[in-house]
């Protein structure tokens, strides 16, 4: 069985999330400049088998795409071309940047931590994961 990723796309740096080999476990696993994102999936799929690549879907309170989502289509047609075997699959990602601050708040990291964006990216692409995991498996 293999993995499934979580992407938090972002226009600069995008977070990345993995499950463990039997899906039950989402961890974060590294931030990824966005320009560099298609590449590093190339090389981390063919190190570990992937089954499913979920990308997050960013949008507004009454249900309209946010602004980034032309940048993601872009990005989601790179990954086609690059990894036409990868399943892809959207799930909204509402609050999860929310979500992600809260719960390094909850865990009482220093407000130097809570700054560093590349650790919110990875924790809201886990929550990303996460609820994939709980709510859509």
């Amino acid at each position: 069985m293999g993995r499934i990723l979580a992407i938090d796309y972002g226009s600069k740096r995008c977070g990345i999330a993995v499950t463990d080999e039997l899906q039950l476990i989402a961890s974060a696993l590294t931030t990824v400049a966005a320009k560099e994102l298609v590449s590093w999936l190339v090389r981390y799929t063919s190190e570990e088998p992937v089954d499913l690549c979920i990308i997050g879907e960013p949008k507004r309170m009454h249900n309209v795409p946010s602004d980034i989502e032309v940048e993601i289509q872009k990005c989601i047609q790179q990954i086609g071309k690059a990894l036409p075997n990868l399943l892809l699959k959207r799930i909204d990602e509402r609050f999860t940047s929310k979500m992600a601050t809260s719960a390094l708040i909850a865990s009482g990291a220093s407000k130097k931590k809570r700054r560093e964006k590349g650790l919110i990216d990875q924790i809201s692409a886990t929550i990303l994961l996460q609820d994939y995991l709980q709510y859509y498996k």
